[in-house]
């Protein structure tokens, strides 16, 4: 197996009225691999794929492809000779074609090769029995299926995906997800897919891209960049999360969970220690008592039921602790606490994060 990506960028940047939209932005997919650029609207992503699309003209950088060049500031293979399949939101069929027609255009070649290569993607998708329906006559669904169909009938060697499962309903989305990634996988053509939801980057993709302000801050695994986040934001990004706010003091971090150790953080720094909502544990009071401390989970804090909410599988439980601050607790549904109610709260520091407090940029201000 070939170690040179299928798709490669190099440092792409893109301004628009001097502002930097993409800035400089690397990554590598090889054959086979579907990787996620992930980010909130508005960070680049959107525009990072119509770079590599050849729709859109990069400022600066290279786009690669099997170690063949596709595109730098001087040389340029057009959209067409690039072998890129597109996806996007709007399926963007053919109404005055049929399923075939769809999935038959741009296929160059004798026509029983056209067909045969037609009824081969329409039976991988599942849609065989529509081959001569009109788009108007299919459900969301299955137009999805048939864009699939048409977007992999070139064989590109490359796919690029955005947001493409956004209009449908969730349940059909999940099901058409796995779909698409089997077909995909199947083909060995290397996925790009741009998405703003960490469910849809950590259920498709092998690696996913984590992009914010136009920059990538983080690549990984889903596990990975999940489990190992580069900053709080990053954080907060893929899950709610709790946030205890403390200063440094000879390499520890009081609080009214106890007290973190925080090695190589220099004295008066503050920090920000990060606990998802299912990471906290919770038990009962006794008597004004909650249980010991243990190295595990640290001290207890007590808290009081604010709200309780009843979620399916689990339920939502907001604390306001002691000291006025509040925290989250995800548990399971079959406990469902009472408004003022008293429980403890303990930490999992096998899963908390601990990160310096950004330093707050000052506004400018006119002379």
């Amino acid at each position: 197996m070939s170690d040179i990506p299928r798709l490669e960028i190099k440092n792409l940047s893109r301004s628009f009225a001097g502002r930097t939209v993409v800035d400089d932005v690397s990554l590598s997919i090889m054959p086979g691999q579907v990787t996620c650029l992930l980010g909130p609207s508005g960070c680049g992503k959107s525009t990072t794929l119509r770079m590599i699309a050849g729709i859109e003209m990069q400022d600066s950088g290279e786009i690669w492809s099997d170690g063949e060049l596709i595109c730098n500031t001087v040389e340029r293979i057009p959209p067409e000779g690039r072998g890129i399949g597109l996806m996007f939101q709007d399926f963007a069929l053919f109404p005055h074609l049929t399923v075939a027609g769809n999935v038959a255009y741009g296929l160059r070649g004798r026509r029983a090769q056209t067909r045969a290569r037609v009824e081969d993607l329409l039976a991988k998708v599942g849609m065989s029995a529509h081959i001569d329906r009109y788009p108007h006559e299919l459900s969301g669904g299955e137009q999805q299926r048939v864009a699939l169909a048409r977007a992999l009938a070139p064989r590109p060697r490359i796919m690029l995906m955005d947001e493409p499962f956004s209009g449908l309903d969730d349940r059909l989305r999940d099901e058409i997800r796995d779909e698409t990634l089997d077909v995909l996988k199947a083909e060995g053509t290397a996925v790009l897919l741009v998405t703003h939801e960490p469910a849809e980057a950590m259920r498709m993709a092998d690696e996913i891209a984590l992009m914010r302000g136009g920059r990538i801050v983080q690549t990984g695994a889903p596990y990975n960049i999940y489990n190992t986040p580069i900053d709080r934001e990053a954080a907060a990004f893929f899950s709610d999360i709790n946030v205890v706010s403390s200063t440094v003091e000879g390499a520890l971090a009081q609080t009214v969970f106890g007290q973190f150790l925080v090695p190589g953080v220099a004295d008066g720094t503050k920090v920000d220690i990060v606990v998802r909502p299912q990471h906290l544990k919770i038990d009962f009071d006794r008597q004004g008592k909650g249980p010991n401390p243990t190295i595990a989970t640290g001290t207890p804090a007590r808290g009081t039921v604010k709200r309780a909410r009843f979620m399916g599988g689990e339920s939502l439980v907001e604390f306001t602790l002691d000291d006025g601050s509040e925290m989250t607790a995800v548990v399971p549904s079959v406990f469902l606490p009472k408004r003022g109610m008293v429980l403890w709260l303990m930490i999992r520091r096998d899963r908390c994060f601990i990160f310096p407090r950004p330093v707050p940029i000052p506004l400018a201000t006119e002379v």
